[in-house]
């Protein structure tokens, strides 16, 4: 087994002339791990969770996902390490026109699988997220909170390595919010190493996590139960 799915060495990070956004951060992930990156909003942390898919760069360092540079990494690495992670963003990001079931079954649709070979595991996520009831409506009629949890739904349907999370706590009541954490808290257990960036501290106290709090630009873990 990996050592670590994701590892970052003294990364810092500027846009153009200005002032590095990100400057000497270090950590890594080890397989099916849960860690949080907390700090106010401005601090960085959907910047460095670009970072860590490869849609940015670091300015310095190293950053190796899956044991590959992601500074060197040629084309069809990417699409290799691409095929390992999956990602939820603050805006879910999904086809309105598409109906729930189909948006979760497209990565795997445009992976060429078969449908009949990818039917169960789609319905079995749906209902792991409580949209059974739900899977023929298209997304567009959908609540914020089931928004999310078919985002998460589709990111999982790969059967990821890691999971990198922006922000998924966002504009949820609490009844919706306490089921995407314990959605959210129980992925790792089945093997899946997931990354969270979040401004909620909430979720995190008795979550058995890791705390990493971004601040000025540099990164650095807290006691969980604070």
């Amino acid at each position: 087994m990996e050592q670590s799915v994701l590892r970052l060495d003294n990364v810092g990070f500027g846009y153009g002339g200005s002032a590095d956004l990100l400057r000497d951060v270090s950590f890594s992930i080890r397989p099916g791990t849960l860690t949080f990156i907390t700090g106010p909003a401005g601090a960085g942390k959907s910047t460095l969770l670009r970072l860590c898919d490869g849609r940015e760069k670091p300015t310095r360092g190293n950053i190796s996902l899956f044991g590959t540079g992601t500074k060197t990494a040629q084309a069809g690495e990417f699409v290799a390490m691409r095929r390992r992670l999956g990602l939820v963003f603050e805006n879910p990001r999904l086809l309105d026109h598409m109906t729930a079931f189909d948006n979760v079954a497209l990565p795997l649709r445009l992976a060429r699988k078969r449908r009949e070979d990818y039917t169960r595991d789609v319905q079995e996520l749906l209902a792991w997220a409580g949209l059974t009831e739900r899977q023929q409506q298209p997304a567009e009629s959908l609540s914020a909170s089931e928004r999310q949890r078919l985002a998460i739904a589709r990111a999982l349907v790969g059967k990821p390595d890691l999971l990198l999370a922006d922000e998924p706590f966002t504009n949820l009541d609490d009844d919706a919010g306490d089921r995407m954490i314990r959605i959210l808290l129980n992925i790792h257990r089945f093997g899946t190493a997931v990354l969270i960036a979040t401004r909620n501290r909430a979720p995190i106290a008795g979550s058995g996590g890791r705390e990493l709090c971004l601040s000025a630009g540099r990164i650095g873990e807290l006691d969980i139960a604070a």
